[in-house]
């Protein structure tokens, strides 16, 4: 009962639940916003179930069918958003490989957000950059969700050209990698193109770069796309 008005408080304001700092994120703590969990830190939101509109908003514009009876790769898993968001967008088999660093933001996972996850999924606590070097060059998965930060930050190891040529390997021939970049200042934006023209276009030729309200998701392959979107302007 306690936890049935604290959702219904919880559209009117955020509602603090747990903090649960580690040495990778020493502000880490669960609220909750809108009925859902969200996992934050003092400057990201990390995950926030269906609410995580940088992926919901990209997935409604992407064919999802391919992924019907595939496999998927997380990279920054998080609560687990993205196989929460692919679930609602009809995807009901999908085998899900989550990597995600922090033992913390697993436990955390464990809580509340795995329960919401009805694909067959394996979690792995491990390096994400180091994961997928480790992986033998050959296609495999149907989609890659890069979705990894350190606050607001992503590493540079998930900047360069040989960890995108990499997860290009480990792509099926009809598969789609799918990258969040930051998109929330001018100095964001900038940041963001660059690597979108130098590196990540120079990798996947037919790359798109997608503005979902404060982030780009960057996407492999424009080709999936549904008929209809259009392609940002600059």
């Amino acid at each position: 009962m306690l936890l049935f008005l604290k959702k219904l408080l919880s559209y009117l304001t955020e509602i603090h639940i747990e903090s649960h700092p580690s040495p990778l994120n020493p502000h880490l703590y669960v609220s909750l916003r809108k009925g859902r969990y969200q996992l934050c830190t003092d400057n990201a939101v990390y995950s926030f179930e269906d609410k995580y509109d940088n992926f919901g908003i990209a997935f409604k514009r992407i064919d999802l069918s391919p992924l019907q009876g595939g496999s998927g790769l997380v990279l920054g898993f998080g609560l687990g958003s993205v196989p929460i968001l692919l679930q609602k967008h009809g995807i009901d088999d999908c085998l899900i490989t989550g990597i995600e660093l922090d033992e913390h933001v697993i436990e955390l996972a464990a809580k509340y957000g795995l329960d919401k996850i009805h694909l067959p999924l394996e979690l792995i606590a491990t390096d994400a950059a180091i994961y997928v070097e480790l992986q033998q060059a050959q296609p495999t998965f149907d989609l890659i969700a890069v979705d990894v930060f350190e606050g607001d930050v992503i590493p540079d190891a998930f900047q360069s050209i040989s960890f995108l040529e990499k997860c290009k390997s480990l792509l099926t021939p009809e598969g789609m990698l799918l990258y969040n970049t930051l998109a929330a200042t001018d100095k964001d934006k900038e940041m963001s193109e660059e690597f979108f023209f130098e590196k990540f276009a120079v990798v996947f030729p037919g790359a798109e770069l997608m503005d979902v309200r404060g982030n780009y998701i960057l996407l492999s392959d424009s080709r999936h796309l549904k008929k209809g979107m259009r392609r940002p302007k600059f």
